[in-house]
């Protein structure tokens, strides 16, 4: 790639990056409800998936979703199935945490971790965002391989820095919201903003073809 594409790729990148996407209200959540260092470790979460995608990217697997309605629509509706449920845990909650979070530090995280992971994993539109984002910048003289490997990687990296704005950002959120009592708000939000998403997975329409 030229310095000319990837001053264009970079700055697309990261504004794509910080979507409030599914995986980022999470994020978000999670930084109001136990801070930004556990929102941060539990973020980690998403990255395996998403690593997958870029490598799926680079094998003509977002291809096969795209082409695939029964594939699509499998992936979409358990998507939007666990958004939902997940959803309508943290809008049970109240102030307090939901049934599938435990309150020890030490419980907690892998609960965290596995939210993130099921988020990410269970969402088609993710592979293709970057099936579609990512093959305007492959060069066509070059192998494509190793040039989404590493679009991916850069993008992967735009990431994290979008996933430390979401994270801060949900800490202020939080101790704005506990010192006025208001964090079963803050639950309910973040429920309402998951079934939300859930729903729109659910309608999402499988992209045209040509």
């Amino acid at each position: 790639m030229t310095f000319e594409s990837w001053a264009v790729f970079v700055p697309a990148a990261f504004a794509l990056s910080l979507y409030p996407g599914p995986n980022n209200l999470l994020a978000l959540s999670h930084g109001a409800r136990f801070g930004t260092a556990t929102a941060l470790v539990a973020a980690a979460g998403r990255f395996p998936p998403f690593a997958l995608f870029v490598l799926g990217a680079a094998i003509g697997l977002g291809t096969l979703i795209t082409t695939s309605a029964t594939l699509f629509t499998a992936f979409k509706i358990l998507g939007a199935a666990y958004l939902v449920w997940l959803g309508w845990r943290m809008l049970r909650a109240g102030d307090g945490l939901d049934g599938t979070v435990e309150a020890g530090p030490g419980a907690r995280l892998p609960a965290l971790l596995r939210r993130e992971f099921l988020t990410a994993i269970t969402n088609p539109k993710a592979m293709l965002v970057f099936t579609a984002f990512l093959a305007p910048f492959v060069d066509p003289s070059q192998p494509a391989f190793g040039q989404f490997v590493l679009l991916g990687a850069a993008a992967l990296a735009l990431e994290v820095a979008a996933v430390v704005i979401y994270a801060v950002a949900g800490e202020r959120l939080g101790g704005f919201a506990r010192s006025r009592g208001l964090l079963g708000a803050v639950n309910k939000a973040s429920g309402g903003l998951l079934i939300a998403a859930g729903a729109l997975l659910a309608v999402a329409s499988r992209p045209a073809t040509t």
